[in-house]
């Protein structure tokens, strides 16, 4: 059995909340035993919302025991593993502590502020022999796992180009708006680009090269709108797009174009279509689960019977911020291009 904590109840912290309930109540071998916030209004239930919608905002806290401070959790709680769900700037410090504690450590995205944090985190668990893996969902959402399987199946044969967008509205209900400011949350880079930067690394591998153009709207933010090109050997054409400053009933979109030699797969208002060349298009039959369960489920299973992170190792999610931090310098020279060191 193992025993969880949960580090952050915000929005999140509740999205993965939703996900160990469900996982206890189908018999899997993990229990919530303790829950960590600063702001204990919400263990009162006392929240706010985010644009993406949380199956569940109604919780009984009453079976954990809950904390408003992350050492005392780690040195009262007999802890396998914990599920640190806080602002991007405590990532790493968090995360640390509980690796020198001996616990094992899924961490949501981004990875750390910056690479050398990122590089000490991977460091400590390589030194205290423990796992840690960063939460990059669309790793386990089932219709980026349907295109990775494309690309590295070839049944398309060679991708020719791919498009990949991610907006919605500004994230101004955070604490202190933690979203919105970057020496919190890297700004609109970190906060919501990464998913796709870490897309394009998953799929295609490190990028020779980057240009990006971008601006900020958001008081105190770093560059809320952001288009990226990415450069390859085989001349594929690669782009990647934000835009978290988009207003009215917008609410939030994800969606990419992938075009192969032999066909493409189109993701638009949550439905995947794949498109042969020569062939009726069709809507492919997915899994249900969510990318949180699934990335949940195979970190805990991966902790139970030590196997390897695979899908997504620390290492790789590195990888994906150092593509971030270029991406970064090419929009501070005004799209200026940046190889990839």
């Amino acid at each position: 059995m193992l025993n969880v904590g949960l580090i952050g109840i915000g929005f999140m912290g509740r999205t993965h909340m939703t996900q160990y309930l469900r996982l206890e109540r189908e018999g899997f071998p993990l229990r919530l035993t303790s829950i960590c916030d600063v702001d204990a209004k919400k263990f009162q239930g006392i929240f706010t919302e985010g644009n993406i919608h949380n199956p569940s905002t109604q919780f009984d806290f009453s079976p954990y025991r809950l904390y408003s401070e992350v050492d005392r959790m780690l040195e009262e709680e007999r802890l396998d593993m914990v599920d640190i769900s806080l602002p991007t700037y405590l990532h790493a410090e968090v995360a640390l502590k509980a690796l020198r504690q001996g616990v094992h450590v899924l961490c949501e995205k981004p990875m750390a502020l910056t690479t050398g944090e990122g590089e000490a985190m991977i460091e400590a668990a390589r030194e205290y022999g423990k796992k840690l893996m960063i939460a990059q969902v669309l790793r386990f959402w089932p219709e980026y796992e349907y295109l990775k399987e494309t690309v590295a199946g070839g049944r398309y044969g060679k991708v020719l180009s791919a498009y990949f967008f991610r907006g919605g509205n500004p994230p101004v209900w955070t604490y202190n708006d933690w979203m919105v400011l970057e020496n919190t949350s890297g700004g609109g880079m970190l906060d919501l680009h990464i998913h796709d930067i870490d897309m394009v690394n998953w799929l295609f591998g490190i990028p020779g090269s980057v240009a990006t153009i971008a601006r900020s709207v958001l008081p105190g933010s770093a560059y809320d709108i952001i288009s990226t090109n990415y450069t390859y050997p085989d001349g594929k054409v690669v782009n990647s797009q934000i835009d978290r400053s988009l207003q009215g009933d917008f609410g939030f979109e994800m969606a990419f174009r992938v075009n192969f030699e032999g066909g493409n797969l189109v993701y638009d208002k949550r439905v995947l279509k794949d498109n042969p060349k020569d062939g009726k298009g069709f809507v492919p039959e997915l899994s249900q689960d969510s990318g949180y369960y699934r990335e949940i489920k195979y970190f805990a299973e991966a902790v139970m019977h030590d196997r390897p992170l695979d899908r997504s190792a620390p290492e790789d999610t590195l990888v994906s911020l150092r593509i971030a931090e270029a991406e970064k310098r090419s929009a501070d020279q005004e799209g200026s291009p940046v190889r990839i060191a």
